[in-house]
């Protein structure tokens, strides 16, 4: 891998240099950014793949649940569609894309839409809302967000931090700056002092910029075609885990089901990835052989979105297909903190 990277490693200077040219002409007012009357708050990450975004994006819906006039704009990556568009509960995900169908369905009061170009999307909202969430908008520099909120994934922070192609950054390290708060997700629920230190000095805030430390906080499993949660502590000791996912990145939930003490056997799959039924047959011919006395299939929420097709609905509805949860919850150090500078920025 490193070898790979050396040889890639012009190409990401390059990349690189054109994206640093591309920011500068922005913050110079040469490309223009557009601001809004209204408060915008920026969820994004200069990383390819999860920092867990949706679940950040859901915990300030669920803070700011008060205000009826919140909206959640999203490109809606994946989709088929083209425009503008307000997300409907039965739309599917090639409509929507996977994480504003997610929000919707968990928030059917929400008002979510999406739009390649979101400042044409908040120019629609803004009429009927007062403050709008961008779901993944960080690079999108043709709207200025009054509120800038940069994650960093605790898991990969030990990765270089190149951009494309040696790297997984999608643009130069040094964009940062543009951020009011930076986010750690995904740490352990127990983080030590040297710890903190440590993975600040890793992401070399800059003057004026708050830190924040989150985790994920896992629910029940839920039945993806039927009512019936069940604690994943509550499962059978031995049952064998069928883990089926298309995350950017799936690791930190293979951890938590095997470290509860279950065999795991994975399938894999791209971010996004439209399951054919192909693959889900695939999946559901082993787990059917499989002589375990106790078996499950367990998926993410977000890929849940994608499951629900009638043509792999037939083959899935017979077996035991869950879905697990999760939700971003703060240290308690920094919950507070947080909390309190979203509210004094939309207020």
């Amino acid at each position: 891998m490193i070898y790979l990277r050396l040889i890639l490693y012009p190409f990401s200077l390059l990349y690189g240099s054109v994206l640093w040219l591309r920011n500068y002409l922005y913050s110079a007012g040469v490309f223009k950014s557009r601001k809004f009357d209204i408060p915008v708050i920026c969820i994004g990450n200069l990383a390819l793949g999860g920092a867990g975004k949706s679940p950040m994006a859901e915990y300030l819906i669920r803070l700011l649940s008060g205000d009826s006039g919140v909206a959640v704009l999203s490109r809606g990556y994946g989709r088929q569609t083209k425009g503008f568009r307000m997300v409907r509960t039965d739309d599917s995900s090639a409509e929507s894309g996977d994480e504003p169908l997610q929000f919707k369905k968990k928030f059917p009061g929400l008002s979510v839409a999406v739009c390649e170009k979101r400042a044409v999307g908040i120019e629609r909202l803004q009429k009927e809302h007062d403050l709008v969430i961008l779901d993944d908008a960080y690079q999108h520099r043709a709207v200025e967000a009054g509120l800038q909120l940069l994650l960093f994934d605790y898991t990969r922070l030990n990765e270089p931090l190149l951009v494309l192609p040696a790297g997984n950054l999608r643009e130069p390290f040094s964009g940062r700056a543009r951020a009011d708060a930076i986010i750690l997700t995904k740490t352990d629920e127990e983080l030590s002092h040297r710890e903190r230190e440590s993975a600040i000095a890793r992401v070399k805030p800059l003057a004026g910029q708050q830190v924040f430390f989150s985790y994920l906080k896992y629910g029940k499993l839920r039945a993806l075609f039927a009512e019936e949660t069940v604690a994943l502590a509550d499962l059978i000791s031995g049952t064998k885990v069928y883990l089926l996912s298309g995350i950017a990145n799936p690791k930190p939930l293979y951890r938590k089901i095997s470290s509860s003490g279950f065999a795991v056997k994975h399938y894999d799959y791209p971010d996004h990835h439209p399951f054919s039924p192909k693959n889900i047959s695939k999946l559901a011919e082993d787990f059917r052989q499989d002589e375990a006395l106790n078996k499950i299939i367990i998926t993410t929420e977000k890929d849940t979105q994608r499951l629900t097709t009638e043509a792999l609905r037939v083959i899935l509805e017979d077996l035991p297909v869950f879905y697990l949860p999760v939700e971003a919850e703060f240290h308690e150090s920094d919950k507070e903190r947080f909390d309190l500078l979203i509210k004094n920025y939309v207020s």
